[in-house]
């Protein structure tokens, strides 16, 4: 076998996996978009207003609670503590400008498993 015709075959194989790959991945792609196409509900449109319902006045919704400005400088200070316990430091060379509760959303086996490791630290 000469090398032009080892390169040759060394194409013609490099062709026919490629085009098998590429044949693969377009169908998992059409296999995804009937998954979603019979799987996924499209969330209900709000309904448009009718006309002359603009005279219709609703009830305003009432404002959630503020906190306390007392609470939140101790909970400042809470953080500011947890952060400098985690990072070894003082809390002198910390400064905690703002603040945010973040919601949890995770699903009850992440927070057994995240108990877990917690409770294996101690």
């Amino acid at each position: 076998m000469t090398i032009g015709e080892a390169l040759a075959e060394g194409l013609q194989v490099t062709v026919i996996g490629l085009t098998i790959v590429f044949g693969v991945l377009i169908i998992l792609m059409l296999v995804l978009m009937a998954f979603k196409a019979v799987f996924y509900k499209q969330p209900k449109a709000k309904p448009e207003a009718l006309p002359g319902a603009e005279s219709i006045a609703l009830p305003a919704a009432e404002p959630e609670p503020k906190a306390k400005p007392a609470d939140d400088g101790e909970l400042i200070a809470v953080l500011t503590a947890a952060v400098a316990a985690s990072l070894n430091t003082s809390t002198y060379n910390l400064n905690i400008k703002s603040y945010r509760r973040v919601g949890n959303a995770s699903p009850a086996w992440s927070k057994a498993g995240l108990s877990d490791v917690i409770n294996s630290r101690f």
